[in-house]
């Protein structure tokens, strides 16, 4: 197989518990869209519950109808638009809804306080199945300043209802306490990634992914030849490279050059351009084929590559590709349970 993805549930479920620590009696809510932001939606909702949360979100009908197929009791949020309401009650799922409240089953309404998205203005007297309200932050994580105008403006629009309230993130759960009400919506930091972009040990977290590959073939690329589309890198000396049969169609950017991997747990850069199914990395030798390459894991954290590609974390793992044609995917407990 050309590289294997592992997942550790036994992360995520700490994770779930340092989250519950962080908010002093606020429920956690995990989400869980987008496959599990790569991480796999099922085995990951199973391990936030097991760690405390309450509720699960999701962005999506169909993401929620095949959570609900694995597992028949959490609570289940759709946080998107549904046009099939009749199938979400059936399904016993619970709504957030932005205008119009469907009847017949759990809704949350969301009051828009400055993401400039979905969401009312106010709420001035809900429905009998309204049961929660929610806002969406846009910059708990590069501008708490911000943040808490919104909080402010929430915590305004909604002081007449009894109802759960719901803003906090995964920064915003972490890093401003007030944003916590009675439950938070926590997705990233729940697969062991900083919503702040930095380490995150910083935040007690714990990566669950790690992804391995190893060297297929490796090259003597002598002064003057080059590796690669277009000739981005260019020996300057005698240079080994190591082949590995990695790239963006696996979720590996083409834009990750330069960035950071383990060779036999060796720092060792990518060059060149990365291709549809494979990238080189620089070596100070020839090594053996099959030799192991960490792409994420290990030290190497996602948060690095992000940097190298100029986007986020968010993005890397939720391209990350566990096509089982082309990689195999391995769930691990350590916790053993």
């Amino acid at each position: 197989m050309r590289s294997e993805i592992t997942i550790d549930v036994g992360a995520v479920r700490r994770n779930a518990r340092t989250l519950l620590g962080a908010l002093e009696g606020a429920e956690l809510w995990a989400v869980v869209k987008a496959n599990g932001y790569g991480h796999g939606a099922a085995d990951c909702a199973r391990a936030a519950i097991e760690g405390g949360a309450t509720a699960l979100c999701v962005a999506t009908l169909a993401e929620a109808l095949e959570l609900r197929a694995t597992l028949p009791e959490p609570r289940i949020l759709v946080m998107g638009p549904v046009d099939d309401v009749g199938r979400a009650r059936d399904a016993r799922l619970e709504l957030v809804v932005g205008d119009e409240i469907p009847e017949g089953l759990p809704v949350h309404v969301k009051i828009d306080t400055g993401m400039g998205r979905w969401g009312v203005s106010e709420l001035a007297s809900p429905a009998r199945n309204v049961v929660g309200v929610m806002t969406h932050l846009a910059t708990a994580d590069s501008d708490p300043d911000f943040a808490r105008t919104q909080l402010a403006r929430f915590r305004e629009a909604t002081a007449h209802l009894d109802l759960v309230r719901h803003a906090a993130n995964s920064a915003a759960a972490l890093r401003i306490p007030e944003s916590r009400f009675d439950a938070a919506r926590c997705g990233i930091a729940l697969y062991g990634l900083s919503p702040f972009g930095g380490d995150p040990a910083d935040d007690g977290l714990e990566p669950a992914l790690s992804w391995r590959s190893e060297i297929a073939l490796t090259r003597l690329l002598p002064v003057g030849e080059s590796t690669g589309y277009g000739r981005r890198f260019v020996a300057g000396r005698d240079t080994w490279i190591g082949i590995v049969p990695v790239g963006y169609a696996d979720g590996f950017r083409r834009d990750l050059t330069e960035a950071r991997v383990l060779v036999d747990g060796e720092p060792r850069r990518v060059v060149g351009v990365v291709s549809m199914d494979a990238l080189a990395v620089e070596l100070d030798r020839d090594v053996a084929r099959g030799t192991p390459v960490t792409l994420v894991g290990d030290g190497v954290r996602l948060e690095e590559h992000a940097a190298v590609a100029g986007t986020i974390n968010y993005e890397l793992a939720t391209r990350i590709e566990a096509d089982p044609t082309r990689a195999r995917r391995v769930v691990i407990d350590s916790e053993g349970a």
